[in-house]
């Protein structure tokens, strides 16, 4: 399937105000590119999370199931709050501090999240979210070499297909956006026609990893962009593109990787990694 050719103009390139987000819940963030980023009203799960909290507000299961609802109604902001509140109660819990990285990416804050995340390995350094998240940092601060290296410690730490599929995708395109293109195809040696996703999530870095290898074409590994409020169709959308936008940038095919992101921004779904991604390297190629 083959995305829609976009037009080649200024704006279609570099969105800024022009792309629009709709506001149903509080202001989360205004984005590099200058949108005005929106979470969703709260659901019945957030309400009782809150409730749950306020009855033992020193529990720590409890603050980090706050932060997480809030999180998934897009209330980043209110969830690095939580994890905050929940760090002046217990100041060297890995996972509060690992989820406050998570929360800080979407918020873009990314060298907050690089010092907590670092932080967090110090403290769990057998945690494969940790190394994963903080390569994450790494890589929208440009600073490819440490991605590489967090993300190889993630990829040590896999137990299972799914952490080998996703630490290897985003090992492989920071090791090429790194310009250390042999050790990148070294990474793809591992991802041998045996190896299998179970998490639905992980096929699309899956897919991307045997476009890597030359084993599918751009034109069979890209979704079509989502059409109206889906979710599942974004993401998929998101991930793919953004993966094909940084190994199309790493072969000097620029003009390609700005229509692949400028797409991406057209969605809704302002935090999914390749979203954030995708404002972060459109700031970069103006």
């Amino acid at each position: 399937m083959r995305i829609t050719k976009l037009t080649l103009c200024l704006v279609t390139l570099f969105p800024a105000a022009g792309y629009s987000q709709p506001q149903s819940g509080p202001l989360e963030l205004t984005s590099r590119l200058g949108a005005k980023l929106y979470g969703l009203s709260p659901d019945q799960k957030l309400s009782d999370a809150q409730a749950k909290l306020a009855a033992d507000p020193k529990n720590v299961d409890l603050i980090v199931a706050l932060a997480k609802a809030q999180a998934a109604r897009r209330q980043y902001k209110e969830a690095v709050a939580t994890d905050t509140a929940g760090l002046a109660v217990a100041p060297t819990n890995g996972t509060l501090l690992l989820e406050r990285g998570h929360y800080e990416l979407g918020l873009r804050e990314f060298a907050a999240a690089k010092r907590d995340l670092a932080r967090a390995a110090e403290l769990t350094p057998d945690v494969l979210e940790v190394f994963y998240h903080l390569g994450l940092a790494h890589f929208y601060l440009g600073e490819f070499t440490e991605a590489g290296a967090a993300f190889a410690k993630a990829r040590e730490l896999s137990k299972s297909d799914d952490g080998l599929i996703s630490s290897s995708n985003w090992l492989y395109v920071s090791l090429l956006r790194a310009g250390k293109a042999s050790q990148a195809e070294e990474v793809l040696a591992r991802i041998t026609p045996e190896v299998k996703n179970t998490d639905a999530h992980d096929v699309f870095y899956l897919r991307l990893l045997r476009f890597y290898q030359g084993k599918t074409s751009e034109s069979d590994l890209l979704p079509p962009p989502p059409q109206g409020d889906d979710l599942e169709a974004e993401l998929a959308f998101d991930t793919t593109a953004f993966g094909l936008g940084n190994w199309n940038l790493a072969h000097h095919q620029a003009k390609r990787a700005k229509e692949l992101f400028s797409k991406i921004l057209e969605g809704q779904a302002w935090n999914t990694f390749g979203f954030v991604g995708s404002e972060v390297e459109l700031k970069r190629l103006r």
